[in-house]
């Protein structure tokens, strides 16, 4: 089994599509308005709209109502990718930290509400496990 995906609804895809791709530097390809993906060498962000729900199950998610997940993206320089959202987002919950485990780490919220945790490796036993 690999793990290829996680998609979140939004209101408004355009507005997060633009959010994800500044922060990423990955483009969107759009499959249709209500549905984009970007993708990496390990996994793919899926935004997709409220219309895109009951092809599912009516009522199975609701955007900008995540309170337990924390999307994850492992970049080079986690202080530039601080830099570059500097416009882009006011809600930083925190600022790039490094951590106890290693990482230097910058924590902040999506236009939809969802966290977010943009870290670079930095001791050497964090660089080890995320050797490339």
């Amino acid at each position: 089994m690999d793990f290829v995906s996680i998609r979140i609804i939004t209101g408004d895809v355009a507005r997060l599509v633009d959010f994800y791709e500044r922060a990423t530097g990955v483009g969107a390809n759009w499959s249709t308005e209500d549905f984009a993906e970007l993708g990496t060498a390990s996994a793919t962000l899926a935004i997709a709209g409220t219309r895109t729900v009951p092809l599912f199950a009516p009522g199975a998610a609701r955007p900008a109502d995540n309170h337990s997940v924390i999307i994850e993206f492992l970049v080079d320089d986690v202080d530039r990718v601080h830099l570059n959202l500097a416009g882009s987002t006011e809600d930083f919950v925190q600022e790039p930290t490094t951590m106890p485990w290693g990482n230097r780490s910058l924590l902040l919220r999506d236009p939809d509400g969802n966290l977010v945790n943009f870290f670079t490796p930095v001791t050497p036993a964090a660089l080890a496990k995320f050797a490339r």
